[in-house]
């Protein structure tokens, strides 16, 4: 039984129109008159009353509909588990926000290249969600800023620095460096309180007397790179965040005394007793400079 046959049965009693079901399939109104008599005289039935323009549907045509529905659904579920079996294999990988933002992409299409037929997966999140997916089996590995726990392993993929960043109009791009005095009386913006970005850039202004002018807090840093742009303050950022803007001359490094230049890294982590993957040595041995 051909199948086309029924989906354009199923399609003309469904919108109730040879024209119609035409157009839903992106069919000529005669291809589809030709697929019904063809279905008719295969299964020896009359599907349709013909009354000029009109049609309805015989007590035969009645029998049969909902049969046909079954045909076309149950091959539609055999041609997607088909796919499914075609595809070798699914990786599912979590990245931190900010790294899928600004990394992935430029990553991505080489990867895909190496591993045509790998089926890819990203989910995002904070770092401390990924690292939790890793434990709980929710992703096969996880790319994230600095995490560590008993349960699980990581490869240091490299050093993300974290340097002061402005915005093209602000002040500071007059000075050749600023203190942490200074900065501090200007409004700062701070993103993901506790984590170990935000810990570091607190010990910095704790550890010379200096109280911050906390002006907003954001719970990651896109937020926050998006907040510089727009002037409302400035802030602490990584590289990874904001190269793209830097490149384009839209955020500017400012230097600071005592240099508050510090490194974050950008980890890899996987479960604790399972075997490395070949997709993790390739991001540490092909996709990211060691620094």
């Amino acid at each position: 039984m051909n199948i086309e046959n029924i989906e354009a049965f199923i399609y003309v009693c469904q919108l109730g129109s040879f024209n119609k079901a035409a157009e839903a399939l992106y069919l000529t109104q005669p291809s589809v008159t030709a697929r019904i008599q063809s279905l008719e005289r295969e299964i020896d039935i009359k599907l349709f009353n013909r009354c000029g323009n009109k049609i309805s549907l015989t007590d035969r045509g009645e029998y049969f509909f909902p049969h046909a529905k079954k045909i076309l659904q149950s091959y539609q579920e055999a041609k997607y588990g088909l796919q499914q079996v075609i595809i070798p294999y699914e990786l599912v990988i979590g990245s931190a926000t900010s790294i899928s933002n600004n990394v992935l992409p430029g990553i991505l299409p080489t990867f895909k290249s190496q591993f045509k037929d790998v089926r890819i997966k990203i989910i995002t999140g904070h770092s401390k969600d990924i690292l939790q997916k890793v434990i709980n089996k929710e992703v096969d590995f996880g790319i994230v800023r600095t995490e560590t726990h008993p349960q699980v392993e990581s490869i240091r993929l490299y050093n993300d620095p974290i340097s002061l960043i402005v915005s093209r109009k602000h002040a500071y791009l007059k000075e050749k460096e600023v203190t942490v005095e200074e900065v501090g009386k200007l409004p700062l913006i701070f993103f993901d309180y506790g984590s170990l970005d935000w810990l570091m850039i607190h010990r910095l202004f704790l550890s010379n007397d200096v109280d911050p002018n906390i002006y907003l807090e954001v719970d990651n840093m896109e937020t926050a790179k998006n907040l510089v742009l727009e002037g409302l303050g400035i802030s602490f950022l990584p590289e990874h965040c904001v190269k793209k803007e830097l490149d384009n001359n839209e955020l500017f490094r400012v230097e600071m005394i005592p240099h508050a230049n510090r490194n974050i890294s950008i980890d890899v982590i996987y479960l604790k007793g399972k075997p490395k993957s070949i997709f993790m040595d390739f991001l540490e041995s092909k996709m990211f400079d060691q620094k």
